[in-house]
């Protein structure tokens, strides 16, 4: 590869390029096997099942570039689920804001005691929100009692969520849903490149023993970073409400190893330090068109289904240790051999003026 592409485009940039590549090629070929597969109504259910995933995803994003990672994330969800659709069965005075409200606050409690167990317990996270995983499972198993939220026990404005639109074109449309996932994901870009806290995410997952050493708050940090990724799935967990209406103890079981596939898969490395909230978006964005094309096409099983997004962990893990690593590398002499000729050509200048 030329030094010229090297000096533009960051080794990050390559798997998002990449990314769009191979989207684009699932979508050519996905159209030329299943009929109508562009038309309204399909599109609309793909943009849909994005929302959920999506919004989760970006709260995955802060934790793992710190070199930690989130498995509780579904847990949460189905919690935030069914707590918030059972207090509104029972509450007509509990309005869509404060429901909102509710579900983000509700995710953000049970993510800051992950955030107390690996930032301050320092338990290794994969350790830690397995453990939270299982455990949030069991408390909703309890709490519920083997009831069910049903559509027909919720007030009638929940109902009407799904079908908000933001934006109508020709049969297609933008959904309210899709729309809060994609403002998230827009805020999220924005913290990680334009905020401090977002600069030492990226600075902890490098380097942690140096960032301590540098005096950043990494306990603190790594603190906020889960509990804003509890309080996203708290957001997610309100959205799973509103998509599906009736709400079970197994609510969004399995979201994690999903949700997992597509931040890996979008180019943000398991091992901290570099990623995007853009390529997680690809990542979800590829993954959904796997799961819904696959299921039209050839009609894979939900075991299936998880075979694939394992194996797309293991490739895109192995892509990072193996062709992207060489990428930095190069990437790095690359800088390293202009910074040496930029410091060559002011010294010959300054010794020129001197000289004369």
């Amino acid at each position: 590869m030329s030094d010229t592409i090297l000096r533009r485009v960051r080794p990050e940039q390559f798997r998002e390029l990449i990314l769009v590549v191979v989207t684009l090629g699932l979508l050519a070929f996905f159209a030329t096997q299943i009929p109508g597969y562009f038309d309204p109504r399909s599109v609309n259910r793909l943009t849909v099942g994005l929302a959920i995933p999506l919004v989760v995803a970006v709260g995955q994003v802060l934790v793992v570039l710190t070199r930690n990672i989130d498995l509780s994330v579904s847990s949460i969800v189905g919690m935030v689920a069914y707590v918030v659709g059972t207090l509104l069965t029972r509450s007509e005075a509990l309005s869509a804001p404060l429901a909102v409200l509710l579900s983000i606050l509700l995710g953000a409690a049970l993510g800051a005691v992950n955030g107390l167990i690996v930032a301050y317990g320092r338990v290794p996270a994969v350790i830690a929100t397995l453990g939270t995983l299982a455990l949030y499972r069991v408390v909703l198993v309890e709490f519920s009692g083997a009831r069910t939220v049903t559509t027909a026990d919720l007030p009638d404005w929940l109902n009407d969520v799904p079908s908000a639109t933001l934006l109508a074109v020709g049969g297609y449309d933008l959904r309210l849903v899709v729309g809060v996932a994609l403002l998230t994901v827009i805020l999220g870009q924005f913290a990680l490149r334009s905020l401090p806290f977002g600069r030492r995410l990226y600075a902890i997952g490098s380097n942690p023993a140096a960032a301590r050493t540098a005096g950043l708050p990494v306990e603190r940090d790594v603190f906020t970073a889960f509990a804003l990724s509890g309080a996203l799935s708290g957001l997610a967990g309100f959205l799973f409400l509103v998509r599906f209406g009736n709400i079970t103890v197994t609510a969004a079981q399995g979201l994690e190893l999903q949700v997992v596939a597509a931040v890996v898969v979008g180019g943000v490395n398991i091992f901290g330090g570099s990623g995007s909230m853009i390529g997680a978006l690809m990542g979800v964005l590829l993954i959904e068109i796997l799961q819904q094309s696959l299921l039209r096409w050839a009609g894979i099983s939900e075991f299936a289904r998880d075979a694939i997004l394992g194996l797309l962990i293991l490739l895109a893990v192995t892509a990072d240790a193996v062709i992207l690593g060489r990428l930095r590398e190069a990437w790095v002499r690359v800088r390293r051999r202009d910074q040496e000729r930029a410091q060559a050509a002011t010294a010959g200048v300054g010794g020129a003026t001197h000289g004369a």
